[in-house]
């Protein structure tokens, strides 16, 4: 690749980023997938059709990820999720309170996008409030305890945190080949609990999850496969590009709201650059307005009073933390992560989960 074909491949990944997450704001519009709503069914109302729709989309975003691993399209080891360290209390800590956090603030960050898409405004508090206090864990005034304290305390694995590293080191197998088994296993399992109960499988439901499990795919491919190069022409190392992290990146929210506050108050110190996770912010935004606009429920919604107005205030702040502690959000270890079969995105999904259930129960107890 010469240096003049390069600019052209980097518009080429943010275009195609952007028509993914247009696709994807209207769908989260139009389908109400929401991994609080899927939690909030469960225990409010023991209706299980989000969650199956939530694990319909994890099983297909799993395989999509253990087939382009075993065609050898991707690196596994390149990603973002790759580490030998596994950060129990930072997974777990930050899990906990980005769940109580997109209870109390009404919606992850996925969710709160495309809620300011559709014109509420109470999400544009949460998605500043949250941006602000995700950037401050991120490289701020939290950010020291952070490290020295909570990011310290970890576990070193030397066979790596993923499930197909695991199969590959004890079963003596390529890494590609342990990380397909590895989704084909995990895919058996949460299909058989997905396809327990036969009235989940209506149209809306099976699609719902289907395509939300592609645009994770999706994304996983414009990173890994279209914006990965071998030998940049300047440097002359392998490159992702219009990635925050520089490498191989799937969706996720929180961080790329927060950087994206950051590039705007920043902008003329001249080193910001358009990444992936700053056009999917803005493509859910605006896919659901224009899901909203079409379908004629496009309004402007506000705080009921000064109550409403802390408590989503609150869970703002409690996910901007939670987030960067569990080093992504529902979307971003729940099945960005969990694709990979992290054993990091594992225990910050579960927490998250876990932290949502314990909201839920709170509310409940106090109505």
């Amino acid at each position: 690749m010469t240096e003049s074909q390069l600019p052209h491949l980097q518009w080429l990944v943010l275009g195609s980023t952007a028509v993914v997450s247009l696709f994807m704001g209207g769908l989260f519009h139009r389908s109400h997938f929401c991994t609080m709503g899927a939690v909030s069914d469960a225990v409010i109302m023991e209706n299980f059709d989000r969650l199956r729709q939530w694990a319909l989309a994890l099983a297909v975003a799993i395989f999509g990820f253990g087939c382009m691993a075993y065609a050898g399209l991707i690196n596994p080891l390149q990603s973002i999720y790759a580490t030998k360290d596994l950060l129990w209390l930072s997974s777990l800590l930050g899990g906990l309170l980005f769940g109580w956090g997109m209870v109390w603030a009404s919606g992850c960050g996925s969710k709160t996008l495309v809620r300011l898409g559709a014109g509420n405004l109470k999400a544009l508090w949460v998605l500043l409030v949250m941006g602000v206090v995700a950037l401050s864990a991120m490289k701020g005034v939290l950010a020291f305890g952070r490290v020295h304290y909570i990011d310290a305390v970890k576990i070193e694995m030397p066979q790596g945190l993923f499930a197909g590293e695991w199969l590959s080191h004890y079963f003596n197998l390529s890494l590609p080949v342990g990380i397909f088994v590895a989704a084909c296993l995990v895919c058996a399992l949460l299909l058989v609990w997905i396809l327990k109960d036969q009235n989940f499988l209506t149209l809306h439901n099976v699609l719902t999850g289907i395509l939300v499990g592609l645009v994770i795919c999706a994304v996983w491919w414009i990173s890994g496969v279209l914006g990965h190069g071998l030998e940049h022409p300047e440097t002359l190392e392998e490159f992702f590009l219009a990635t925050s992290s520089r490498k191989m990146e799937a969706l996720s929210f929180t961080g790329p709201v927060a950087l994206a506050l950051d590039a705007v108050m920043y902008f003329s110190d001249g080193t910001k650059r358009l990444t992936m996770g700053l056009v999917s912010v803005l493509g859910v935004c605006a896919g659901s307005f224009i899901s909203a606009w079409l379908q004629g429920t496009l309004k402007l919604e506000g705080f009921t009073n000064a109550a409403d107005m802390r408590r989503h205030l609150v869970g703002a702040s409690c996910m901007g933390v939670g987030a960067v502690l569990a080093m992504g959000c529902s979307i971003g270890q729940g099945l960005s992560g969990l694709s990979t079969l992290s054993l990091n995105s594992l225990i910050a999904s579960l927490a998250i989960v876990a932290g949502a259930y314990v909201a839920l129960q709170y509310d409940l107890r106090q109505a």
